[in-house]
């Protein structure tokens, strides 16, 4: 039997992902399976890497294809009933713009947090 759950992996570490993780646990139609990429254990390779995961949004279809960033999102959210607004997002004339602006948010995020880890472990402490 094939599995018909989508499966969102995110940084539970996150306070923004976090929040939108809350949100969409409330709003989606149960066949969405949450997986913080923080709790995953082993070397699967099926999974992409640590980092990887960290720097984008990933989300594995039911059939083991993998969808990530903006795609991701919007796949996410088409579990849920307000998911039509995000579609538009795909659309040929915004996508191109749309997807710059969350890579670069992406980017951003995970330099941001990347520095700090490794600030805090040059002083000694714990980030």
């Amino acid at each position: 039997m094939e599995p018909r759950y989508d499966t969102l992996f995110y940084d539970g570490r996150c306070p923004l992902c976090a929040r939108e993780i809350r949100t969409l646990r409330k709003l989606q139609d149960g066949n969405l399976i949450f997986a913080d990429i923080h709790e995953q254990h082993g070397n699967n390779p099926l999974v992409p890497d640590h980092e990887d995961l960290l720097r984008r949004l990933h989300l594995m279809t039911p059939s083991g294809d993998w969808v990530t960033g903006l795609h991701a999102n919007v796949r996410a959210w088409s579990h849920t009933t307000v998911g039509f607004l995000f579609k538009p997002l795909l659309w040929p004339l915004v996508f191109p713009i749309a997807s710059r602006i969350y890579e670069n948010w992406a980017d951003r995020r995970y330099e941001r947090k990347y520095a700090c880890a490794i600030g805090a472990n040059d002083h000694g402490h714990q980030p």
